[in-house]
């Protein structure tokens, strides 16, 4: 540090040459400057030998070289003196905050999370979710925030950086980063159409449409009649549904301009990297929260919140003896946090070599948690006022009923109950079949996904003054939630390939928009009659399976291949503080076995899936057995025991009711192909190593203060203790992984 004496600092990503200052001066600033050569001094460069002083001791790290046809940046402006990191950056801590808050908190947290709260046993089930939270979440969150911020590069680099043999990883996470991001802006699609049909007062699908005669006499649409307004403007106006994923039938131009414009809104926000991205965040991130606080003030004033609420968290013990509920809260905190594509370890990138990783991950954690808890007492403050209505005009049917039956028009108003009392109890009139009414049946049947947002919640607004406001507002809402995680699913797929130099010479801001125009292309696919079908087998099969996949092999090689102890020190080199044995734990015992357990349970529970009628057919239904299709009998039993039972929801137009039917043959193909094109690269790109064939090639490491961090946290050499060496098979030399990268390092480097 003695011999340093120019600082430069990096202002987004234009670098300026600022006066000589001292060490107290840097820790002063926060260590936002980087340290350059001067009189003779270590050349402080793009890899880690840029940091330590040949005279002193031999680095590991290969000798810097410059890209061809390229200046190494210098603080005198002079080519070959000196290099620097030339990343961009963060324009500011809070910019990154709001960007990782934007990306993990997604739709889910609003859509998803309510519905398994008060299915899993209300209040009962935060307890499996907050253990899932602590075991699974954070830690696979933090561990993602370090690599990217330590190796400084998009998921390909990283894990090509930990191995050459874990280089698969990266592009699988790449590949299911795509796919998810194909299907995901179908969801900001469906959300500007219904944004836009909310400027209509009144709101489109607060009644059913009529065909009026020359006579001045009208018919409600039967589907509508059998149904009700707001399933069938989704299903029949917005959607355009077919009978089953068999007859896609018409084209659906409404959804097709919607997804145009939406692709276009994310390529537009991403164009300049997080230098436009960043910048958006500021509004994408801070609006719904804005929105909830709005709806959660109208909501404790409605009739019946108290209801929805008391549904909500009333807690039921006995549900946690049920596995499923554990398996559940692991995965909806799993998905919840966005691990495994990305777009965390690209985010973290792009930060100060000094950020509190540690802190960040803990932080975004629990704001992800507290976020879903709000939403969830948000969305059922709102559904009891909606059951309350809905079971007022129940009772009001069957006393309607009971009247017409008796013709007694001149008796009193009395509840609907007393009055079928007192006349079974008197007469042998046999009594009408009347409307079920049960609030908590109501309640319990509450959608999830899509249909919470499209079909329940809209017909809670259309009970709203102003409504056309209020829908205004829910909608803004779901379409800044996400668009923030469209960037950060999307942002995994750019990084990558933008350190990886595919493609050299294009400039970012044109990958970027050729990625947006291939992925507009192909998500036409979800605009036509079948398309909401389709949807679903993404949604149900093309993330899920290859995440955890990714996610597992994430633990494994940070703790395996690269070692804890090395990583570790880098964590200490950063934060100033190493993880304590809790994350460690995690890291190389507890997560990987919960991802493993999630991975297995997830293709058990899918075999498990079957289907019957009803009105809104779902997780609720008496389970009926399968019908057995005769050609997949050749499978084994696990996959025959999926395929059989596995099943989706279709829309019956002529009963307006949803139904349940099987995936076709095709259906299960595209399947093993989202899947398997995902998850065959973590072992093909190890296998291709092997066999001498490099499909992704090496690159010099990332530039990385070592020695300055080091002095700047008055790190010292960390001793290997006794419950480290056998817990974690810690070794003093740092080599404690299966496998190192090439050219090990020397036991004071990390």
């Amino acid at each position: 540090m003695a011999n340093a004496g120019h600082l430069v600092r990096r202002t987004s990503q234009r670098e300026m040459i600022v006066p000589q200052k001292s060490l107290d001066r840097l820790e002063m600033r926060d260590m936002r400057n980087r340290l350059v050569q001067e009189n003779g001094g270590p050349s402080y460069g793009t890899t880690n030998q840029a940091f330590e002083d040949p005279q002193r001791r031999r680095s590991w790290a290969p000798s810097p070289r410059p890209p061809p046809g390229d200046a190494v940046p210098t603080a005198t402006g002079k080519p070959g003196e000196g290099a620097e990191d030339d990343r961009e950056s963060w324009d500011s801590k809070w910019q990154y905050l709001l960007a990782v808050i934007g990306y993990a908190v997604g739709l889910g947290s609003v859509w998803r999370f309510p519905y398994l709260c008060q299915k899993n046993g209300g209040g009962a089930f935060l307890f499996p979710y907050l253990i899932m939270l602590a075991v699974e979440g954070i830690p696979i969150f933090y561990l993602e925030l370090a690599v990217g911020q330590r190796l400084r590069k998009g998921a390909i680099g990283v894990w090509n950086q930990v191995s050459p043999y874990c280089g698969g990883i990266g592009v699988a996470s790449a590949f299911v980063s795509f796919n998810v991001a194909l299907y995901y802006n179908t969801i900001i699609a469906w959300c500007l159409y219904y944004l836009a049909g909310s400027f209509r007062s009144p709101l489109p699908w607060s009644d059913c449409p009529k065909k009026y005669y020359e006579n001045g006499s009208y018919t409600v649409v039967r589907e509508c009649a059998k149904s009700s307004p707001t399933e069938y403007f989704w299903y029949r106006e917005t959607l355009e549904i077919s009978p089953d994923i068999n007859h896609p039938e018409k084209f659906n131009w409404k959804i097709a301009i919607c997804l145009l414009i939406a692709w276009l809104l994310t390529y537009l926000c991403m164009a300049k990297g997080i230098a436009s991205s960043g910048k958006v965040v500021y509004v994408t991130a801070t609006f719904p929260y804005l929105v909830l606080v709005i709806f959660f003030v109208r909501g404790i004033t409605l009739r019946g919140m108290e209801d929805g609420l008391k549904h909500l968290f009333t807690p039921d013990w006995e549900k946690l003896l049920d596995p499923t509920v554990w398996l559940e809260a692991g995965t909806q905190i799993f998905f919840s946090l966005g691990l495994a594509f990305g777009g965390l370890i690209a985010f973290s990138s792009y930060n100060p070599v000094h950020n509190n990783c540690f802190r960040d991950a803990v932080v975004c954690g629990l704001i992800n948690c507290t976020t879903a808890i709000f939403a969830a007492v948000v969305v059922f403050s709102v559904l009891g006022f909606k059951a309350n209505i809905t079971f007022d005009e129940c009772t009001q049917e069957r006393e309607r009923i009971l009247i017409q039956y008796f013709n007694t028009t001149d008796i009193d108003p009395i509840p609907p109950g007393d009055l079928i009392s007192t006349y079974a109890g008197s007469t042998n009139i046999p009594m009408p079949e009347l409307p079920e009414c049960d609030l908590q049946k109501t309640l319990k049947n509450s959608a999830s996904g899509t249909g919470l947002a499209f079909i329940v919640f809209t017909e809670a607004i259309n009970q709203f003054p102003w409504a056309p406001l209020w829908s205004i507002l829910f909608f803004l809402m779901l379409f800044t939630l996400g668009i923030d995680s469209e960037f950060g699913t999307l942002e995994g797929v750019i990084t990558s390939i933008v350190d990886l130099k595919v493609f050299p010479n294009i400039r970012k801001e044109i990958l970027t928009g050729i990625c947006c125009g291939v992925c507009c292309v192909i998500s036409m696919v979800f605009a036509h009659g079948a398309g909401n079908y389709v949807f679903i087998l993404f949604d149900d099969f093309s993330g899920n399976i290859p995440l955890l996949i990714v996610a597992f092999f994430e633990c494994v090689s940070v703790s395996y291949i690269y070692g804890l102890r090395r990583f570790s020190d880098d964590i200490e080199l950063m934060t100033g503080g190493r993880p304590g044995p809790f994350w460690l734990l995690c890291w190389k015992y507890i997560s990987p076995t919960v991802m493993l357990t999630i991975l297995t349970s997830s293709i058990i529970k899918a075999g498990e899936r079957t289907g019957g009628r009803g009105r809104r057919a779902g997780p609720s239904e008496s389970p009926v057995a399968p019908r057995i299709n005769p050609n997949t009998l050749y499978l084994p039993p696990l996959l025959l025991q999926v395929v059989n039972g596995s099943k989706y929801m279709a829309w019956d137009a002529t009963e307006g009711e949803v139904t349940f039917q099987s995936w076709p043959a095709w259906a299960w193909g595209l399947v093993a192909v989202l899947v398997l094109v995902s998850a065959l690269w973590i072992p093909g790109i190890a296998l291709t190593r092997l066999c001498g064939l490099h499909v992704i090639q090496d690159e010099e490491p990332a530039w990385f203060p070592a020695e300055e961090l080091r002095e700047y946290h008055t790190v010292v050499p960390h001793k290997v203790t006794n419950i480290e060496r056998k817990l974690f098979c810690m070794r003093e030399d740092g080599l404690e992984g299966l496998c190192c990268p090439v050219g090990a390092p020397p036991k004071e480097d990390v």
